[in-house]
């Protein structure tokens, strides 16, 4: 059996899905840190990134930049180490669109993850 093979469709889906996932992590820790690396280190870095805003919730350089890769890799080791128990409790009726779902759900939490890091950097530069 290839890489490519698969015995069904949930076994070829969760291999694509968990490698490009892997990969939306690292990209994810690897911005963060690079910004990391030039962001301010302040208690509350919302009110540098929109000073106009008026009232804001508090938060850390390290939970702006950090809580979203760790979101990425929690649900990335969930869904390496959890296989079985994802393909038991399958909610929706067709296979390609519950990995669809989790697809966009992920890139949405991927993109948020890298807009909070260029934000954090342009304030460093």
């Amino acid at each position: 059996m290839t890489f490519d093979d698969a015995r069904d469709d949930f076994s070829r889906l969760h291999r694509v899905f968990t490698f490009h996932l892997g990969v939306g992590v690292a990209l994810a820790w690897m911005t963060a840190l690079y910004s990391a690396c030039y962001a301010p280190w302040v208690r509350n870095i919302r009110a540098l990134i929109d000073p106009a805003g008026g009232t804001q919730t508090v938060e850390s350089t390290w939970s702006f930049l950090f809580v979203l890769p760790v979101v990425l890799t929690i649900a990335w080791l969930s869904l390496f180490f959890g296989r079985e128990i994802l393909r038991r409790s399958q909610t929706l009726p067709n296979v390609a669109l519950e990995f669809a779902a989790a697809a966009a759900v992920a890139f949405g939490v991927f993109y948020l993850s890298i807009d909070r890091a260029v934000a954090a950097l342009y304030i460093g530069l």
